[in-house]
């Protein structure tokens, strides 16, 4: 995507936390590449791509990619609409499970069609409840296929499937993301993950929510680090999944000290019932990316939580009017 001529790329789910950074770091890369951002705006928020309205190599279509659509000819597409976070896939479960088969069949076709590489943003959840840690690409996972997070964790895993044979039957020029925990701006406030979620508490002086006895783990990834890895993997040879994120470890308690710390709240921290099939440890392998893509994380968590800090506050902000 660095060489003449110019590329036209795709991105699906461009409105979201992640496609709007995306579409960014795609515009500023040398050669003058154009983006087409296509999403339904049932997660996504036309927020985030305002930055870009006068961008005249940055054109936005409202679509639900499970109905069928043709853009025209495409070099490269981005594949990352699907709701992300707890409260939107267990609000939306059907659309879910569909934008990650369905969907994914339809962009896939695409790329089929128009000879286009492709990248599909996979995640962490494909590993479930980890029986190993940390998780490696060649771990199947350990997922409940009808729990209350499964429309997300099954979809995805289709998602994969479906990646793998449309290069294994079709030859399409596919790659796969898996995607562990990811915070910065443009992360939507409300949307029940821990960083958003301890971060508007905490500037809010409200009681810090940990669910469980707090010592479950997460590993957290700043958004331009993930999405460095992002597209050094668009343009490797790497066919089969890689983990990208952050292997420094967390508990739930430590990332909300963290947090009081970075926002100088004096909040306390309550506890309360872990959700069912909540993964008790989480934290990515990064051997893979760090041998095919010469890639790992720069930004610890105080310093990305640092970088957030501005954007968590204008949303409290907006919110308290």
């Amino acid at each position: 995507m660095t060489q003449d001529p110019p590329k036209k790329i795709l991105i699906t789910g461009a409105a979201g936390f992640l496609g709007s950074h995306l579409a960014d770091a795609l515009l500023a890369l040398p050669g003058g590449h154009s983006v087409l951002g296509v999403d339904n705006l049932s997660t996504g928020n036309l927020a985030n791509l305002q930055h870009l309205a006068l961008e005249p190599r940055f054109t936005f279509l409202q679509h639900d990619i499970t109905l069928s659509f043709d853009p025209g000819p495409v070099d490269y597409i981005f594949n990352f609409a699907s709701p992300a976070s707890p409260v939107d896939y267990a609000r939306l479960g059907p659309e879910t499970l569909l934008v990650g088969s369905t969907g994914t069949v339809n962009t896939l076709n695409l790329a089929r069609k128009y000879n286009a590489g492709f990248l599909q943003a996979s995640t962490s959840e494909c590993y479930g409840d980890p029986e190993i840690h940390p998780q490696v690409e060649s771990y199947w996972g350990n997922v409940n296929p009808i729990g209350p997070r499964s429309v997300y964790d099954e979809a995805k895993r289709f998602s994969e499937a479906a990646v793998a044979a449309w290069h294994h039957y079709y030859g399409v020029d596919t790659h796969i993301v898996r995607i562990f925990n990811t915070y910065g701006p443009r992360l939507h406030p409300n949307d029940g993950r821990i960083i958003s979620n301890l971060m508007m508490q905490a500037l809010a002086g409200k009681p810090l929510t940990i669910y469980g006895d707090g010592l479950q783990t997460r590993s957290f990834c700043y958004v331009s680090d993930l999405i460095e890895g992002i597209i050094l993997l668009a343009h490797s040879e790497e066919h089969d999944p890689v983990n990208i994120g952050n292997p420094t470890e967390f508990t739930m308690l430590k990332c909300a000290q963290e947090i009081l710390t970075v926002t100088g709240s004096n909040s306390p921290i309550v506890h309360q019932p872990l959700p069912q099939d909540d993964p008790v440890r989480r934290c990515p392998d990064i051997g893979k990316a760090r041998t095919l893509l010469n890639w790992e994380p720069k930004i610890c968590l105080c310093e990305g939580l640092q970088k957030s800090l501005a954007y968590f506050q204008s949303c409290l902000a907006a919110q308290s009017k």
